[in-house]
């Protein structure tokens, strides 16, 4: 990418963000950027880059990935079977709304901090903190 997507202030946001997300819930969130998706189906990137990432190897199957190719203006949010067989059928669609009125005003930044705080209630609901939770996946954006 020619420019970088995040100011490094706002990509410590973001780690911030993904952070307080699991201090309440033993799922993983992680996100992923991209200048241009490499597939003809953004899922089939987003699903690629989520086994690239070992996201499928978490305890319970809790890993959600947020997928953005910048120079296509397309993202894509995925979970692992643990979760997407507990979300209500709209759970993905409405986050994906929810963020995209951010990107349509050009706030990428707070798109993902409220993306990640949606995913964050959801796995906490779903999935709760343990004492014993290990943070299992980076918290930082992986950039390719």
């Amino acid at each position: 990418m020619a420019t970088p997507l995040f100011n490094a202030e706002e990509q410590e946001e973001i780690k911030l963000a993904i952070q307080a997300a699991e201090h309440q819930t033993s799922g993983e969130i992680r996100v992923f950027v991209e200048a241009k998706c490499k597939e003809k189906n953004i899922l089939d990137r987003a699903a690629y880059q989520f086994k690239q990432l070992k996201m499928h190897d978490t305890a319970l199957r809790n890993g959600v990935l947020i997928y953005l190719a910048v120079e296509d203006k397309k993202f894509a949010i995925i979970g692992d079977s643990g979760i997407n067989e507990k979300v209500a059928p709209d759970f993905w669609e409405s986050t994906k709304d929810l963020m995209g009125s951010y990107f349509k005003k050009a706030e990428m930044a707070e798109g993902l901090k409220n993306g990640i705080a949606k995913v964050g209630d959801q796995l906490k609901a779903l999935f709760p903190y343990d004492k014993d939770d290990k943070n299992e996946l980076p918290d930082e954006i992986v950039f390719s």
